[in-house]
């Protein structure tokens, strides 16, 4: 058993001079760890307090450095503590420490995601066009007739879908029409409302998010993996699993990053038509093509067998909670019925900006600039990785908010580890898997270059080579010291 006062010149400083026993099951980590949850739960720790840097607890407890770190990345996952750079690792906000006589469960953390955040799907928050969207806004209210401050419409605003319905013709190859889309608040909504008309399985990407998977086990379905590869999912592979339905990425898959084929595209709209089957397609970072024109969507090829499925959720902001889902003319009243005359839908408000926000070109204006700053994000990431750990490969196409680096094989979940660490966030190929998918396993990880704010993306890339695992020994990167 190791008890220890830590009272260190770097403790002193933060505040952090306080004692801990380490005892009871498990290892010493383990120990270290329910000491340090004891004392930020009873509130001898409070939110905010700093922490010595692990060098210097290992040391004040005679224990291994490796050890206090790991215990501190632990407790930053749980939430227990949070970790940014230049400010140490300090106790998170937390509810009101246990008083006498209450239950000693464990008190209820708040997720938060470091300051250096490379976590994929989120675009930059902070260049959401405020001035644009407020001056659609204070038009969109200007015109609005009274009706729309009634009971709303469970397809969406007219005003939305007629604008929808020329943008996506325009930029996205997709062949629509205001009676045949129906207004969401994204993608998973759009996806729960069909899952609830399929029956039996639902063929999906072997690689993708486990939410959407999620989604549709909740109505009883079960998902069969596709191989993906270089050029998408193989579509080859779909009429042995007998799925009624194929959910897809085609323009850029998540999180791999290939585009599916133009060949599997003909392949799966050929297997649609001749199995009644039905593609649902994901227009993930549809519009955000860097090094071509963007392909256009799978729909176009055929409206009566694909669901098209956008929201503004990579393009503008996920807190926007406003979709699209275009519809075969079959499927709109069913879809509808799912829906529910008094379903929780996105607010009109929101509705009629954005229908402004199109039309009067602020979202085009929007998308080019943003075209910009993730572009140079992303070749800023392939020179840094280039000069600082050329053995790590960028795959994919150069698309979208995310790229997947290449890493030697079994240092995944060392590198998150050591990511931890360093403050910074970020998620690893593992976690998108399908728990049923033959494939073979390779390690990854998946970084999201559009979330920081700009001023953070030089220190988030700093945070990320320090990381990175050295090139393996006898590599041509593998240094004169490998």
């Amino acid at each position: 058993m190791s008890d220890s006062w830590v009272n260190s010149p770097e403790a002193a400083t933060g505040g952090a001079d306080f004692h801990l026993v380490l005892r009871g099951p498990g290892g010493v980590r383990a120990q270290l760890m329910r000491a340090l949850r004891e004392a930020i739960g009873s509130g001898r720790l409070a939110p905010g307090t700093r922490l010595p840097p692990y060098r210097t607890l290992a040391a004040d407890l005679g224990i291994a450095r490796n050890t206090v770190g790991d215990a501190y990345a632990e407790l930053v996952e749980e939430g227990w503590l949070t970790a940014r750079q230049g400010s140490g690792t300090r106790v998170a906000p937390r509810a009101e420490p246990l008083g006498k006589g209450r239950s000693r469960a464990p008190v209820r953390q708040t997720r938060r995601r470091p300051a250096l955040d490379l976590m994929p799907s989120s675009p930059d928050a902070s260049a959401f066009p405020r001035t644009a969207w407020t001056a659609s806004a204070r038009r969109a209210m200007g015109v609005a007739p009274h009706d729309a401050f009634g009971v709303g419409d469970p397809q969406g605003r007219i005003e939305l879908r007629r604008a929808l319905a020329e943008y996506l013709a325009r930029a996205r190859g997709v062949r629509t029409a205001p009676d045949r889309l129906v207004i969401c608040s994204g993608f998973a909504h759009g996806l729960r409302l069909l899952s609830s008309l399929l029956r039996g399985a639902v063929a999906v990407e072997a690689y993708g998010l486990a939410f959407h998977r999620d989604v549709v086990t909740g109505a009883d379905l079960r998902t069969l993996p596709l191989t993906v590869d270089g050029r998408g999912a193989r579509i080859e592979e779909l009429p042995a699993t007998r799925a009624g339905a194929v959910l897809l990425t085609p323009a850029h898959q998540f999180p791999t990053g290939g585009p599916l084929h133009h060949e599997r595209r003909a392949a799966v709209v050929n297997w649609a038509r001749s199995t009644g089957g039905l593609v649902v397609e994901d227009d993930y970072d549809g519009e955000f093509r860097y090094d071509r024109e963007p392909v256009g969507a799978v729909q176009g090829l055929d409206p009566e067998r694909v669901v098209y499925i956008g929201s503004v959720s990579k393009s503008l902001s996920p807190a926007m909670r406003l979709g699209w889902m275009a519809l075969p003319g079959w499927l709109v009243d069913d879809v509808l019925a799912a829906k529910g005359e008094r379903e929780l839908w996105s607010g009109v408000v929101e509705q009629l900006t954005l229908a402004d926000f199109l039309a009067c070109g602020s979202y085009d204006r929007h998308l080019r600039r943003m075209r910009r700053v993730y572009r140079r994000r992303r070749d800023q990431l392939a020179a840094t990785l280039a000069r600082r750990a050329p053995h790590i490969r960028v795959s994919g196409v150069a698309a979208g908010l995310h790229a997947v680096l290449e890493l030697p094989p079994g240092t995944e979940r060392t590198a998150l580890r050591a990511a931890r660490r360093q403050g910074l966030a970020l998620d690893g190929l593992a976690n998108y898997r399908h728990p049923d998918s033959t494939m073979p396993v390779h390690d990854g990880l998946v970084i999201g270059f559009g979330t920081p704010p700009e001023h953070a993306f030089a220190n988030a890339l700093e945070a990320l080579c320090l990381a990175l695992p050295d090139a393996p020994a006898g590599s041509p990167d593998a240094g004169p010291y490998a």
